[in-house]
């Protein structure tokens, strides 16, 4: 059943609000659209000017899912949109017509095609809408089996040691998943450089502890170790967003936390307490404010590989 919404001054068609998508919580599509609009304020900062590749799951997490990125025949005309090179183009004959969410109209829009998590670049569109230069390294920390949050909360600290002494001023989020994911915000001349100083360190850390720490993507290298995924830093890839939810059954979200919340988990505090869903999530955003606050962060250089 559709009906008609307005969404500060948008009127937006939603259907099926009582759809239940993450039925081991019995949460629902209405839900869904309702934390989006009201995470909204935190998360738009951290979707700004990246062209967002949705994952949809119409039938909920325990149907079919499907990424996509070429959204843009979907959306209202509202909806500001961007045509980009698709990765892996020849000479940029290749495009994608992508949208820019930039509202709480866009992300109510977008909730409603059952777009449960939110996935970005580490670059923005310029002034003439074309990709600029990467402004976030990321590391994407995977553990592999018998390993899980605690190890990477070791690594992740590592990793914060490393990027300070680079003169990097590194901030961390759970993935809404598995594992951490550690980002900085950062200039660079060369939009390959992220990747090359991603996997430099990831070789670095690996070499001084290669019981624990694996650079190589094979899964066979993977038991025990926590994976440091440099490759998504290549301009052609993106991570899941802050504040996205994550397609799982308990519905959680990729949640910023606090370096001292790393340093908790790494004295022995339960690794569950940093996984977290919406209610969670918006009672820390109204108490602690937006953790993962890199445009209020020092964008340094990136040193040279």
């Amino acid at each position: 059943m559709k009906q008609r919404v307005r969404v500060e001054g948008r009127q937006l068609s939603v259907s099926n609000l009582d759809k239940v998508l993450f039925p081991e919580v019995s949460f629902t599509k209405a839900a869904v659209i309702d934390y989006y609009v009201r995470i909204a304020p935190v998360l738009l900062p951290h979707l700004s000017g990246r062209p967002v590749t949705f994952t949809r799951w119409p039938d909920g997490v325990e149907g079919q899912a499907f990424y996509e990125k070429n959204t843009a025949r979907h959306a209202p005309d509202w909806v500001r949109r961007v045509t980009v090179p698709s990765p892996g183009s020849s000479r940029d004959r290749e495009v994608l017509e992508m949208v820019l969410l930039e509202t709480v109209a866009d992300l109510a829009w977008a909730a409603n095609l059952a777009a449960l998590e939110l996935h970005v670049p580490q670059w923005q569109v310029g002034s003439k809408l074309q990709p600029t230069l990467p402004d976030l390294l990321v590391l994407d920390l995977d553990p592999g089996p018998q390993a899980g949050i605690a190890e990477c909360c070791d690594l992740a600290e590592r990793l914060r040691v490393a990027l300070v002494a680079d003169g990097l001023d590194p901030v961390v989020k759970t993935s809404g998943s598995k594992g951490m994911q550690v980002y900085a915000p950062i200039r660079v001349t060369d939009r390959d450089h992220p990747s090359r100083y991603a996997k430099a360190l990831a070789q670095e850390l690996s070499a001084e502890t290669p019981d624990r720490v694996v650079w190589r993507m094979e899964k066979v290298l993977r038991p025990g170790k926590v994976l440091v995924d440099w490759s998504q830093n290549n301009p052609a890839k993106t991570t899941v967003a802050p504040y996205s939810m994550r397609a799982r059954p308990d519905a959680p979200v990729s949640t910023p936390v606090g370096w001292d919340e790393v340093d908790a988990v790494r004295g022995g505090a339960d690794p569950g307490e940093l996984r977290f869903r919406t209610e969670e999530v918006l009672a820390r955003v109204e108490e602690y404010g937006d953790l993962f606050d890199v445009a209020e962060r020092t964008r340094a250089r990136l040193p040279a590989v």
